[in-house]
């Protein structure tokens, strides 16, 4: 029997009558960016069905949200669109130094998310966000010369999918509510940068919207900024891809999803556009990465990431993935593995405050002409928000 990285005292028992479930399946993206978003998106579940008005949507978001089976409300920032930098890190950790390895690596606050996972050999994966891409090479030197372990790189390579929506039994079982054509009309900007005004707009919403008729007004006066230009900076941001997408953020241990499984695939190289796609559209696999091998010691270079709401569910739907890879290459009992997590061992933030004031364009003025003198201090920069979720 595996551990699972089900957290301390969570329970999945959530009472949620049908219209909770049809809140949870309707708006894990797709919420509308206008003044009084509740409006349209109670009059889109009474074209579905679901008897319900503005002011009992909003009451029933805030009750999901205080009972724990919403993580957040809002805008899902996708950090890498922000700026910085993130990796996967895998290392070997010998069970009589466990504890003391793991720590060394927890104390860097650089590693965010650290997870033990079953591996006869790679049992420790972690994840390192920075605000200074070249950072990342110094902390996995520092991480090596503390521990006396080597760490293997895993950075991304192409992203087929990041889309963690966990769906219940209910009315909606789609998902399909789609409300973002709403609101005001936007133009992607092609700047790599974010203005003063965007980046104080990404480090209030990070963690969520307030849950509010008017919760874009009232961003707004948190920042004392225009709440159309609140408004219309949100759904830009969808556009551009920093933001990956607006709505009710489950959190899929109270929703049951309590069995994750870390697939692993060593897919021929020349096959690999081809069968991202197809594993990508699966709907039970969130996140999907091309990575690379380590010769010797990690020969897989393709990651779909699932979760089950039982073992034999998920065991299922790793079989699924497997019989769907079979389909353009000949997958052998070695070309293959599943690593299930046993242990959370941290998961803090993945410090997008750092990451977006480094990228702010009067951040790079300030820089610019030091770049000949001496490396900005690392350590210079508070780490205020203590969560800064994204996926």
């Amino acid at each position: 029997m595996h551990r699972r990285s089900r957290p301390p005292g969570m329970t999945t028992d959530v009472g949620l009558d049908e219209r909770d479930r049809a809140i949870v399946n309707a708006f894990q993206g797709g919420f509308p960016v206008v003044e009084e978003p509740f409006e349209p998106a109670a009059a889109a579940l009474r074209e579905r069905g679901v008897d319900i008005d503005a002011d009992e949507l909003l009451a029933r978001v805030q009750a999901l949200d205080e009972e724990g089976v919403l993580t957040r409300f809002g805008a899902l920032i996708n950090a890498q669109e922000i700026g910085g930098a993130a990796t996967l890190v895998a290392m070997h950790a010998p069970e009589e130094r466990f504890e003391d390895v793991v720590d060394a690596v927890n104390d860097h606050r650089e590693v965010a998310h650290n997870y033990e996972r079953e591996h006869p050999h790679l049992n420790v994966w972690f994840v390192v966000s920075v605000a200074d891409p070249d950072r990342v090479e110094a902390v996995l030197a520092e991480i090596e010369a503390e521990t006396g372990q080597e760490t293997y790189n895993l950075p991304k390579q192409q992203e087929f999918r990041v889309e963690a929506k966990f769906y219940v039994d209910g009315p909606v079982p789609e998902g399909d509510v789609d409300l973002s054509d709403l609101g005001p009309e936007v133009t992607p900007s092609e700047r790599g940068t974010l203005t003063p005004a965007e980046r104080d707009l990404v480090l209030e919403i990070q963690d969520g919207l307030p849950i509010t008729a008017t919760p874009y007004a009232d961003v707004a006066e948190a920042i004392d900024a225009d709440p159309a230009w609140v408004r219309e900076t949100i759904k830009r941001f969808d556009a551009e891809g920093k933001v990956r997408r607006v709505g009710v953020i489950p959190n899929h241990y109270a929703l049951g999803y309590t069995e994750n499984g870390m697939t692993v695939w060593d897919v021929p190289d020349e096959k690999v556009a081809e069968v991202g796609p197809e594993i990508a559209s699966l709907p039970f696999v969130t996140h999907c990465y091309e990575r690379p091998r380590h010769d010797g010691v990690w020969p897989y270079n393709f990651f779909a990431m699932t979760h089950g709401r039982s073992e034999e569910e998920s065991a299922e739907r790793v079989e699924q993935v497997r019989e769907r890879m079979a389909e353009f290459w000949t997958v052998g009992e070695d070309d293959w593995d599943t690593l299930f997590s046993t242990q959370i061992l941290k998961k803090t933030g993945i410090r997008i405050d750092e990451r977006a004031s480094a990228n702010t364009e009067e951040a790079e003025s300030e820089t610019s002409g030091e770049e000949e003198s001496e490396p900005a201090d690392e350590s210079a920069t508070n780490e205020s928000a203590p969560t800064g979720r994204s996926e």
